[in-house]
């Protein structure tokens, strides 16, 4: 029983509904305890119902299995596979689309963003709702495109209702995410957001005091790769006030990319 509510809190359900409606203005109201009479022997006769299936919750294993899938993926499309026949995270199951990446993965920046929204989960590729377009203008603004870089998710599967991916369900799919990045090798990687900096830095410092700061991510194999937090698109979108603060971050990105060698 414990699993099965732990289960249910990280998918998201806040509300036990029966499988039939329930008119509680009809319902006679509760005896007290002192007047109860003892049960009959037809109601103590009745048989229980079946007890639940066993919920299937996310654990170790399916961790492990995560991080054996990612480790033997040698190619984007080898870990695009390894991911479309990955059953270890709930979200799967309740998206309509595995959300890999778009964009050119032989580009020298890669952005990672969260999870998919609705509009990513519908099309299967990533950032393509209203943050996807501002994101596309920030990325304009310094002479980049999708054919210019690359762009993915910590998350690969939309959370039902939008909500924040669990803890459990970010780490299932950590190790996914890394051995993206570690296969495309980009030479800047920028993080888009707090959660997607806290993973991928390893970081419990919030977006805020690290955004506009260069930081590096260490890949599985032990590469590193310099990596620019800022604010997620969403954010901006909320609070407008602060796009002053993400230009400065792609003025940096924009520096380093033409310190790049040709």
């Amino acid at each position: 029983m414990a699993e099965l509510l732990r289960f249910y809190a990280e998918a998201g359900y806040n509300e036990a509904l029966d499988e039939q409606p329930i008119d509680r203005l009809t319902q006679p109201a509760p005896v007290p305890s002192t007047q109860r009479a003892a049960p009959s022997a037809t109601a103590a006769e009745r048989p229980r119902p079946a007890a639940p299936a066993q919920a299937a919750v996310p654990d170790e294993q399916q961790a492990a299995l995560a991080r054996q899938l990612a480790r033997e993926a040698r190619t984007l499309e080898e870990l695009r596979s390894q991911l479309q026949g990955f059953d270890g995270c709930n979200l799967k199951f309740t998206a309509k689309n595995l959300v890999f990446a778009d964009g050119n993965p032989e580009a020298p920046i890669m952005f990672v963003g969260e999870a998919p929204g609705r509009d990513e989960d519908i099309e299967g590729l990533p950032f393509v709702g209203r943050s996807g377009r501002l994101l596309d203008m920030m990325m304009a603004a310094i002479g980049l495109d999708r054919t210019s870089a690359y762009i993915s998710n910590v998350i690969p599967w939309r959370p039902p209702g939008n909500r924040d991916p669990s803890p459990l369900e970010t780490e299932i799919c950590r190790p996914f995410i890394e051995r993206h990045i570690e296969l495309v090798n980009p030479k800047v990687l920028v993080t888009l957001g707090n959660p997607s900096t806290k993973l991928l830095l390893r970081t419990t410092t919030g977006i805020m005091r690290l955004r506009g700061n260069w930081q590096v991510h260490v890949t599985p194999s032990g590469a590193e790769i310099p990596t620019m937090p800022t604010l997620h698109p969403a954010y901006l979108l909320r609070n407008p006030a602060h796009k002053k603060l993400a230009w400065r971050d792609f003025m940096e990105i924009r520096a380093r990319l033409n310190d790049l060698p040709a």
